[in-house]
């Protein structure tokens, strides 16, 4: 008997480490959104580089994560909700490292742009950036919280984000066909709010992975929340 309590107490060891990677990584991801926009609205190269740096750090945690994932569901054939935080963090670390690439992304074109004259933010972008950060933040509050509502209140938040990143694209093209020599400079500010557009989507993937983790319920696909 003594032999199982250790087993049981060396099982919830592993699960409270992966947790905390999980949380980490994620604390990791959202910092680089926001230095992302920083870089991208101060014109900050230097800032721009030391957050594409930054993401060596994020990809290391996937891998582990994975790796800790693997050898849980190997060795310790998880059940019912361990099994679905396991599988929840599978899913997870995906989207919190493709976060990552697209904080990446955006520095790379915060480089591009502080290149070529300064051009104005467009209207919307700095609060785009602010609502899908909040939403990464959300989303991994939710899971730490075990909180289905808060979830949910994320995945409603992305029609939100999806109308911003139309009325960004739509302003760009109208910029750009009234003035062909900006055109570069807003194909640039397309791409940054299409992928702020696509963090709000991994954000609202890992709040469905939280409702099923909570809940046992697999939402996605369902369309609208009710």
């Amino acid at each position: 008997m003594p032999n199982q309590h250790h087993t049981d107490r060396e099982y919830e060891e592993q699960l409270e480490r992966l947790r905390a990677l999980l949380l980490a990584m994620a604390g990791q991801v959202e910092q680089m959104i926001g230095r992302a926009m920083q870089a991208f609205i101060d014109r900050d190269v230097d800032l721009a580089r030391q957050t594409i740096s930054s993401d060596a750090k994020v990809n290391s945690a996937e891998l582990e994560a994975d790796q800790m994932c693997l050898l849980i569901l190997a060795k310790r054939q998880p059940m019912a909700s361990d099994l679905r935080f396991v599988t929840l963090a599978l899913k997870m670390v995906t989207d919190l490292e493709r976060i990552g690439d697209l904080a990446v992304n955006i520095c790379e074109r915060a480089i591009d742009l502080a290149q070529h004259p300064p051009v104005p933010v467009p209207v919307g972008m700095v609060s785009l950036g602010q609502h899908v950060q909040a939403m990464v933040r959300d989303a991994i509050d939710a899971f730490v919280k075990r909180d289905a509502d808060l979830a949910r209140s994320v995945i409603e938040r992305d029609d939100e984000v999806d109308d911003s990143y139309t009325r960004i694209f739509r302003a760009a093209l109208e910029d750009m066909l009234a003035d062909k020599g900006s055109v570069q400079d807003g194909i640039h500010i397309q791409s940054i709010a299409k992928w702020l557009e696509r963090i709000g989507d991994h954000s609202t993937n890992i709040a469905e992975q939280v409702i099923f983790m909570v809940e046992g319920q697999d939402i996605r696909h369902e369309g609208k929340l009710t």
